[in-house]
């Protein structure tokens, strides 16, 4: 399998002088993701929770919704010339009974690093309906300052970014601030999904009462992600997209987005921060 991280040689200039030396790259490499045997879609990933991606893609795709949905996911050998195993193609097998989308050429989906699902027909089809709306009941409720300690807990567990600076991730906090999962990737919705994937794996979705903290921005499809997983937050350091904070608002999740220090926007779904009603002002 593809290694996390690499080596090449670059040439350092620092205050005019010029040195050579090897520095460590996150590593990127595609990956196919099969579903019973035909080609549904390739991302650009980092190497590594390749089965939990696949299925945290599914779930975002409204394949899966639950652990037993999924009959076994395998790496498929034969998919270079020689008949070598790439560790690069995945197939998922689902479970009989499972509904599975019409695979057509404009249906395959082609994903990158940076953006995500691209190439969908329409808005609309990337508006899947969820198997489990949002239903924190009781509503989950968390205090800014709660929110406010997130980013730096979420910076202080991702290995990788200290050797590279060049991951993004996601982390799944419980309602009281305490950190359950996190994932790393050269794309932050690779991150989104292998967290999603190994939630189904584990028989844990719903994720009712957790907060998703994001870093970058909060585009449609971290929120659609976000959603069709049930996780009721959703928290960024960086901008949300407009169609994010109409998602939010449609689906009543959460967004948070500008999450930096102490402060923060909240853009949708702010009955489950917890505010002091004099600090409020309009």
């Amino acid at each position: 399998m593809g290694r996390v991280t690499e080596r090449r040689k670059v040439i350092r200039i620092r205050d005019g002088a010029v040195s050579t030396r090897p520095d460590t790259l996150v590593a990127e490499e595609p990956l196919e993701i099969r579903l019973n045997g035909k080609p549904l879609a390739i991302t650009m990933r980092t190497p590594g929770d390749d089965f939990a991606l696949a299925a945290g893609f599914l779930v975002s795709e409204g394949v899966l919704a639950a652990a037993s949905d999924l009959r076994n996911i395998v790496y498929c050998a034969g998919a270079t010339a020689d008949g070598s195993n790439t560790y690069n193609v995945v197939d998922v097998t689902t479970a009989p009974g499972v509904t599975v989308p019409d695979i057509t050429l404009e249906r395959n989906v082609y994903t990158t690093s940076s953006c995500g699902l691209c190439g969908k027909a329409s808005l609309d089809a990337v508006r899947t309906t969820t198997r489990h709306p949002i239903a924190d009941t009781p509503p989950l409720r968390v205090t800014p300052e709660l929110l406010a300690g997130l980013p730096d807990r979420l910076r202080a567990a991702q290995r990788v970014f200290d050797r590279t600076g060049g991951l993004h991730a996601a982390a799944l906090f419980d309602e009281h601030g305490g950190l359950l999962d996190v994932r790393e990737d050269v794309g932050r919705h690779n991150a989104v999904d292998k967290l999603v994937g190994r939630a189904l794996q584990s028989g844990d979705l719903p994720l009712s009462r957790t907060v998703l903290m994001v870093s970058g921005r909060a585009s449609f499809e971290l929120a659609q992600k976000a959603v069709m997983a049930g996780i009721p937050v959703l928290a960024a350091v960086s901008a949300p997209s407009s169609l994010a904070v109409d998602l939010a608002a449609e689906t009543g999740m959460t967004l948070v987005g500008f999450l930096r220090g102490s402060s923060m926007n909240v853009y949708a779904g702010e009955g489950r921060i917890a505010l002091r009603a004099a600090a409020v002002r309009a």
